[in-house]
């Protein structure tokens, strides 16, 4: 049984307005801890369905420059995968059970104990994990434990999955994330990619598991666009340089992006080429 009452990753999409859900990332202990649990609390008062906090590690292979910034700043600060877990913990206590996954790499997780990391998330109400550098076919190392705890290890898409993104949607469970650019995270001025092709063959291989779309995504029109053809849209970079550039001043202003490119997600409808249902 969990000590903390928390959501999981199927009632953020679940229970979002107009079935989309706005995931917003931020490294945790950047520029403080006691800011990244300012901030959770905020993002899920402006709207957040599921917020993704990212724990520090030192070398971030998937992130661009602004994210791995963020990931020194907060090693800077010694900040560890329990300062984390004691952070979400004092969330949790003050009432708040916003939907919650971690994003991080495999060693974090293997330094911790996957059986132990995945143990504390259960006990703090939190919904998984996203693990970017684990192949699908190196997945079940971890999905089978977290499993055992009700947790999900969520699973990524990228345009040069081709062939490959059925079997990974057919065996996924939480959200599908669908990267929406080829290289790291990063703030893009146009995103090309065939987002609605890729989320039609998730639903061709699992009608149930929604999609959300996250890399490049850094206003609410391009929130809206991307959730307009998928369940959800994740905006991080954009977020994480406004904590960079604002320091322990950043709580409001974020939490003005936040809900702002929220309410766009939420009223936004399947629109043209849309697939969801």
């Amino acid at each position: 049984m969990n000590k903390h009452a928390g959501s999981t990753i199927a009632d953020a999409f679940a229970q979002s307005p107009n079935g989309k859900a706005f995931i917003p990332f931020i490294t945790a202990g950047d520029p403080t801890l006691e800011v990244t649990e300012r901030l959770v609390v905020a993002m899920a008062e402006a709207g957040a369905d599921l917020i993704e906090l990212g724990v520090p590690f030192s070398d971030p292979t998937a992130e661009g420059p602004v994210i791995q910034d963020a990931n020194l700043r907060a090693l800077r600060n010694r900040v560890t995968t329990d300062d984390v877990f004691a952070m979400v913990g004092r969330v949790r206590e003050a009432g708040c059970d916003v939907p919650l996954v971690i994003m991080t790499y495999a060693n974090v997780v293997f330094s911790y104990g996957i059986e132990r990391f995945a143990a504390r998330q259960a006990e703090l109400g939190m919904g998984g994990v996203i693990l970017p550098d684990v192949p699908f076919e190196e997945k079940a190392e971890f999905s089978e434990t977290f499993a055992r705890y009700g947790l999900d290890v969520v699973s990524l898409i990228a345009p040069t999955s081709h062939e490959r993104i059925r079997a990974i949607a057919a065996e996924a469970t939480g959200f599908v994330y669908i990267v929406s650019s080829l290289g790291v995270t990063g703030v893009r001025s146009q995103i090309t990619t065939d987002i609605g092709a890729m989320v039609r063959l998730v639903r061709e291989a699992n009608p149930s598991v929604p999609c959300a779309v996250g890399f490049g995504i850094s206003t609410p029109e391009a929130a809206a666009r991307m959730a307009a053809v998928s369940d959800g849209a994740i905006v991080g970079s954009a977020l994480v340089r406004m904590i960079g550039e604002l320091g322990e001043d950043c709580v409001g202003p974020v939490a003005d992006a936040v809900r702002a490119m929220a309410a766009a997600v939420h009223s936004t409808d399947n629109g043209d080429g849309g697939v969801c249902p």
